[in-house]
Protein backbone atom coordinates (compact mmCIF):
# COMPACT_ATOMS: atom_id res chain seq x y z
CA UNK A 1 0.00 0.00 0.00
CA UNK A 2 1.13 3.48 -0.82
CA UNK A 3 0.65 5.58 2.30
CA UNK A 4 1.97 8.72 0.56
CA UNK A 5 -0.91 8.99 -1.90
CA UNK A 6 -4.24 10.73 -1.37
CA UNK A 7 -6.12 7.59 -2.40
CA UNK A 8 -7.68 5.86 0.62
CA UNK A 9 -6.20 2.50 1.60
CA UNK A 10 -9.50 0.66 1.10
CA UNK A 11 -9.61 1.85 -2.53
CA UNK A 12 -5.99 0.79 -3.03
CA UNK A 13 -6.99 -2.65 -1.78
CA UNK A 14 -9.96 -2.64 -4.16
CA UNK A 15 -7.52 -1.84 -6.98
CA UNK A 16 -5.31 -4.73 -5.82
CA UNK A 17 -8.28 -7.12 -6.06
CA UNK A 18 -9.37 -5.71 -9.44
CA UNK A 19 -5.86 -6.02 -10.85
CA UNK A 20 -5.75 -9.71 -9.87
CA UNK A 21 -9.03 -10.24 -11.72
CA UNK A 22 -7.81 -8.30 -14.77
CA UNK A 23 -4.61 -10.38 -14.80
CA UNK A 24 -6.64 -13.60 -14.68
CA UNK A 25 -5.20 -14.62 -11.32
CA UNK A 26 -8.70 -14.61 -9.77
CA UNK A 27 -11.39 -15.77 -12.18
CA UNK A 28 -15.18 -15.47 -12.30
CA UNK A 29 -16.99 -17.53 -9.67
CA UNK A 30 -13.69 -18.42 -7.95
CA UNK A 31 -13.05 -17.77 -4.28
CA UNK A 32 -10.68 -14.93 -3.45
CA UNK A 33 -8.52 -14.76 -0.31
CA UNK A 34 -10.40 -14.21 2.93
CA UNK A 35 -10.42 -10.96 4.88
CA UNK A 36 -7.89 -12.42 7.29
CA UNK A 37 -5.62 -13.80 4.54
CA UNK A 38 -5.61 -10.51 2.66
CA UNK A 39 -5.03 -8.45 5.79
CA UNK A 40 -1.92 -10.53 6.54
CA UNK A 41 -0.70 -10.40 2.93
CA UNK A 42 -1.15 -6.64 2.65
CA UNK A 43 -0.30 -5.85 6.29
CA UNK A 44 -3.45 -3.83 6.89
CA UNK A 45 -6.25 -3.91 9.44
CA UNK A 46 -8.95 -6.51 8.65
CA UNK A 47 -11.60 -3.78 9.00
CA UNK A 48 -10.00 -1.99 6.06
CA UNK A 49 -10.27 -5.18 3.98
CA UNK A 50 -13.94 -5.48 4.98
CA UNK A 51 -14.55 -1.89 3.84
CA UNK A 52 -12.83 -2.69 0.55
CA UNK A 53 -14.89 -5.84 0.04
CA UNK A 54 -18.10 -3.92 0.83
CA UNK A 55 -17.12 -1.36 -1.81
CA UNK A 56 -16.44 -4.11 -4.37
CA UNK A 57 -19.75 -5.79 -3.51
CA UNK A 58 -21.56 -2.49 -4.08
CA UNK A 59 -19.94 -2.35 -7.54
CA UNK A 60 -21.05 -5.98 -8.15
CA UNK A 61 -17.47 -7.14 -8.68
CA UNK A 62 -17.41 -9.66 -5.84
CA UNK A 63 -20.09 -11.40 -3.77
CA UNK A 64 -20.15 -13.21 -0.45
CA UNK A 65 -21.31 -16.73 0.28
CA UNK A 66 -22.00 -16.78 4.02
CA UNK A 67 -19.61 -19.06 5.84
CA UNK A 68 -17.58 -19.79 2.70
CA UNK A 69 -15.99 -16.52 1.62
CA UNK A 70 -15.92 -13.98 -1.17
CA UNK A 71 -16.04 -14.81 -4.87
CA UNK A 72 -15.57 -12.92 -8.13
CA UNK A 73 -18.93 -12.17 -9.76
CA UNK A 74 -19.53 -13.99 -13.05
CA UNK A 75 -19.39 -10.65 -14.89
CA UNK A 76 -16.89 -9.07 -12.48
CA UNK A 77 -14.16 -8.78 -15.10
CA UNK A 78 -16.45 -6.83 -17.42
CA UNK A 79 -17.60 -4.55 -14.58
CA UNK A 80 -13.96 -3.81 -13.67
CA UNK A 81 -13.13 -2.98 -17.27
CA UNK A 82 -16.14 -0.65 -17.49
CA UNK A 83 -15.22 1.03 -14.20
CA UNK A 84 -11.55 1.48 -15.13
CA UNK A 85 -12.43 2.63 -18.64
CA UNK A 86 -14.74 5.33 -17.27
CA UNK A 87 -12.02 6.40 -14.83
CA UNK A 88 -9.50 6.54 -17.68
CA UNK A 89 -11.74 8.65 -19.93
CA UNK A 90 -12.94 10.96 -17.15
CA UNK A 91 -9.75 11.45 -15.13
CA UNK A 92 -6.56 10.34 -16.85
CA UNK A 93 -7.18 11.18 -20.50
CA UNK A 94 -8.13 14.84 -19.91
CA UNK A 95 -4.86 15.36 -18.03
CA UNK A 96 -2.91 13.67 -20.81
CA UNK A 97 -4.50 15.86 -23.49
CA UNK A 98 -3.91 18.98 -21.38
CA UNK A 99 -0.19 18.15 -21.06
CA UNK A 100 0.02 17.33 -24.75
CA UNK A 101 -1.43 20.73 -25.56
CA UNK A 102 0.97 22.52 -23.20
CA UNK A 103 3.94 20.67 -24.67
CA UNK A 104 2.70 20.97 -28.27
CA UNK A 105 2.68 17.21 -28.80
CA UNK A 106 0.57 16.05 -31.72
CA UNK A 107 -1.23 12.70 -31.87
CA UNK A 108 1.14 11.72 -34.69
CA UNK A 109 4.17 12.49 -32.51
CA UNK A 110 2.65 10.60 -29.59
CA UNK A 111 1.94 7.57 -31.76
CA UNK A 112 5.45 7.56 -33.23
CA UNK A 113 6.97 7.49 -29.73
CA UNK A 114 4.52 4.90 -28.45
CA UNK A 115 4.94 2.42 -31.28
CA UNK A 116 8.74 2.68 -31.60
Amino acid sequence: MDYKTDKPIYLQIADFVCERVLQGIWKADERIPSVRELSVTLAVNPNTIVKSFEYLESKQIIFQKRGIGYFVESNGLQRIREMYKAEFFNEELPNLFKKMKWLDISMKELMSHYYN
